[in-house]
C-alpha cells in the first residue's frame, strides 16, 4: 500500500496589530503615478491608523499637496473639501488628448499657428472669476448612474453638465511654445485639466494639461507637507476636540474614503 501523500501546511498568517485612534491632520505630498487612494492605503497602514480619508482627489499624473484626516477629524472632511486650492500647471498648446492630460491619447495638431505670449495671457483672462466649466469626459461625474470615466473608456457617449466654478487668480509664470507655465487659485470643482483644453480652444490651437503640482490647500501648503516615507504621528497636526465635538460625523463617500 503506497503511502498518502500529506497535504502541504499552510503558511500560518500572523495576526494583525490592532488598529491604532489616532486624530489629526496629515498634510502630504503625493507624489507622481500614485492614486489618492493609494495614499491612503499606504499611510494608513504605516501609521497603523483605523480611520483614514482624503480631502480631494488628485489625478495620479499630479503631485503635490493632499491633506487626510484620521479618527475624529474626518468630521472635518467635508470643510477641508470646500478649501480654495492653488496649483501650478503646464499646458501644452499645439495638440489634444481624449483626457485632456499627458495621461491620455495625445494627438497633435499638425495646422497649429505658434502663439505669442500676449495672446495666451488675452485667452486666459476670459476664465478668471466666475464661470461655467464642463468636466473632462474622462472624470467621475456621474451619468445616469455610472462614472464618466468608465463610459469613456467604452468608447460610449458622456453627457455631462458644466459646473459653476470659480478661478480666484490666473497667473502666467512662463511660456515657451508650446508650453505655458500657469498658477491658478480656484474654487473647490475646478478641474484644471479642463482649462487646459478650454485655453487651448480659445486659442485655435488645442491643449491639454501636461504637468501639476497642487501647491496649496487652503493655508495648507507644499511647503509643510511631508511624504508618506516621512509620515510619523510626531508629523501630525492636532486638532482641538472642543472643535471636533461641534462637528457631525461624516458618513459621505464623496469627499471621504476608507480603505
Amino acid at each position: 500500500m503506497q503511502d498518502q501523500k500529506k497535504p502541504p501546511l499552510k503558511e500560518e498568517r500572523l495576526p494583525r496589530p490592532p488598529r491604532k485612534d489616532i486624530t489629526g491632520l496629515m498634510v502630504i505630498n503625493k507624489p507622481k503615478g500614485w492614486t489618492s487612494f493609494d495614499v491612503v492605503a499606504k499611510l494608513r497602514n504605516k501609521l497603523g491608523a483605523k480611520k483614514v480619508g482624503h480631502t480631494g482627489t488628485l489625478d495620479p499624473m499630479a503631485t503635490g499637496v493632499l491633506v487626510l484626516c484620521l479618527g475624529q477629524a474626518t468630521r472635518l472632511a467635508e470643510k477641508m473639501v470646500a478649501l480654495e486650492k492653488e496649483y501650478v500647471g503646464e499646458i501644452t498648446l499645439g495638440a489634444v488628448s481624449n483626457t485632456d492630460d499627458a495621461d491620455g491619447e495625445i494627438v497633435p495638431n499638425k495646422e497649429a499657428g505658434k502663439k505669442s505670449r500676449i495672446e495666451v495671457e488675452r485667452a486666459l483672462k476670459a476664465f478668471e472669476g466666475e464661470i461655467e466649466q464642463m468636466p473632462p469626459d474622462f472624470s467621475a461625474k456621474k451619468v445616469d448612474g455610472k462614472r464618466a470615466y468608465a463610459l469613456a473608456r467604452k468608447g460610449k457617449p458622456v453627457e455631462l453638465k458644466a459646473a459653476k466654478v470659480t478661478i480666484y487668480e490666473l497667473e502666467v509664470l512662463g511660456y515657451e511654445w508650446p508650453r505655458v507655465t500657469v498658477r491658478v487659485k480656484c474654487s473647490k470643482g475646478t478641474y484644471i485639466r479642463s482649462l487646459a483644453r478650454d485655453l487651448g480652444q480659445a486659442l485655435g490651437v488645442g491643449g491639454y494639461l501636461s504637468a501639476l503640482e497642487r501647491t496649496k490647500v487652503g493655508n495648507y501648503s507644499v511647503e509643510q507637507a511631508v511624504s508618506v516615507e516621512e509620515a510619523s504621528e510626531e508629523k501630525l497636526i492636532k486638532v482641538p476636540q472642543a472643535q471636533l465635538m461641534k462637528l457631525k460625523p461624516t458618513n459621505s463617500q464623496k469627499p471621504f474614503r476608507r480603505r
